[in-house]
């Protein structure tokens, strides 16, 4: 568990950062505008003089319509992929184009922008999104083997409307309702697990507010809104395309077992209306009390089976969770770092990345560090809260080196791969190690006068 790399892919997600944002063309004087538009209305208008209203401007840019009066419809008209695009546009309550419907325009013509974006640039990975899903290696699996491995002590006897599993090859499966076992989650090579007779899933279309990821393919939901489906009774996340080859495993007790590990770090603060992770300050507060004199502190891996155990309790338990019964500090912190691991958006994000490297390119210390200061002014928020501390803390450990043997090069080694998002076609870490061990190093000078 402490070694476990990262399982989300973060292809779609980059993908999104890049859609083009809306902008609306404004039209101040339009006596005849309907009250459920704005500005962005320009009355009656024709397809030459719209294109022209767009000429020169970015794409993203949207202006809406009428084509001439006897339409029963409005028209928006938006540039993307440097061309001009025309739609049929309808107000009943609610904005639609086609079946999604919108609160306000805004909405659907960012949802529009980031549908036409990702079909366009992320169509090779849509079309095989989940052509090779494995069950027993998906993140809810991962994520939840021991709560699964608690939940399912027994197989009971099938009802008589269950559903067998398909193999790859249509081959439906045979049961056996005699069977009565424990179910194993560890995967098989070459063998699919064998649910023989479980709870189907009760998806239903939800809009995710800020990042999720599939709990399936491990891919980003794309979109604005209507992103992807979540059963009701337990809370399984997928694409709606994935959930049609998700297994009949429902557990409804796991719903309120589902925790903070893996969760998007913005998403998971907002939810629980907090500025730092109760995970990274708890463990943090233990290590700072009992272990900055152990040797080899975040580079000795803990016991995998009581980090797995302590990860349980801060899914079951949260902020009550009780680190003293782990009289093994390395047990802490290996948990400390599967959680900084298992964030779908690591702290020192995709678009700081690039960043951060160039920065710790530069010549001399002091430009160093002045662009690694414009770099975590780049980051989100919940981001740049969660890495000052981590630093501030890393600073601290790094400073009784003589005892614990971690420098901040050492350490920087040791937390690169986890902190900083890193395409994964790079293989090579020493900029990004190099650019950590400054910001461990001259941590006071970068956060200086930051609270």
């Amino acid at each position: 568990m402490d070694n476990l790399k990262n399982i989300w892919k973060p292809e779609l997600y980059r993908i999104q950062m890049e859609a083009p944002v809306p902008k609306r063309l404004i039209c101040e004087n339009c006596p005849d505008r309907p009250e459920f538009y704005g500005k962005e209305y320009h009355g009656v208008m024709g397809h030459r003089e719209a294109a022209l209203f767009l000429d020169g401007e970015p794409n993203g840019a949207f202006l809406i319509r009428k084509g001439n009066e006897c339409n029963d419809f409005y028209t928006l008209t938006w540039r993307f992929n440097d061309r001009i695009h025309h739609y049929k546009l309808y107000y009943d309550g609610t904005h639609y184009i086609k079946e999604k419907r919108y609160d306000s325009i805004y909405d659907l013509v960012a949802d529009g922008l980031i549908i036409c974006h990702m079909e366009l640039k992320a169509h090779h990975i849509l079309e095989m999104i989940n052509s090779r899903t494995n069950y027993t290696e998906s993140p809810y699996v991962t994520l939840n083997r021991r709560k699964l491995k608690n939940t399912l002590t027994e197989i009971h006897q099938a009802p008589k409307n269950a559903s067998p599993i398909n193999r790859n090859d249509n081959q439906i499966l045979e049961i056996e309702t005699d069977i009565k076992k424990p179910l194993d989650l560890t995967p098989i090579e070459d063998s699919p697990l064998l649910y023989k007779y479980l709870k189907s899933h009760n998806f239903k279309v939800h809009t995710f507010k800020g990042l999720n990821w599939c709990e399936l393919c491990a891919n980003f939901l794309w979109g604005f809104t209507a992103q992807g489906v979540k059963c009701e009774d337990c809370g399984f996340i997928a694409h709606s395309k994935c959930s049609d080859v998700v297994p009949n495993h429902c557990l409804p007790d796991l719903k309120k077992l589902r925790g903070v590990f893996g969760i998007d770090l913005t998403t998971l603060l907002n939810a629980h209306s907090s500025t730092l992770p109760f995970v990274v300050r708890k463990c943090v507060n233990e290590i700072e009390a009992r272990g900055m004199d152990s040797e080899g502190i975040y580079r000795v891996s803990g016991f995998a089976d009581e980090i797995e155990a302590l990860k349980l309790a801060f899914d079951k338990d949260g902020e009550a969770a009780d680190l003293s019964v782990y009289s093994n500090i390395n047990v802490i912190a290996g948990t400390l770092k599967l959680y900084l691991r298992l964030l779908p958006v690591p702290l020192i994000t995709y678009e700081v990345h690039p960043h951060l490297v160039n920065a710790i390119q530069m010549k001399t210390t002091s430009r160093q560090v002045s662009l690694l200061r414009e770099c975590l002014d780049m980051l989100p928020p919940a981001h740049f809260n969660c890495l000052q501390y981590m630093v501030q803390h890393l600073h601290r450990v790094s400073q009784q080196a003589d005892v614990n043997k971690m420098s901040a090069h050492n350490l920087s080694t040791v937390f690169a791969p986890t902190l900083v998002a890193t395409p994964p076609a790079i293989s090579d870490l020493a900029a990004e190690i190099r650019a950590l061990q400054a910001l461990i190093e001259h941590c006071p000078q970068i956060y200086y006068g930051n609270k």
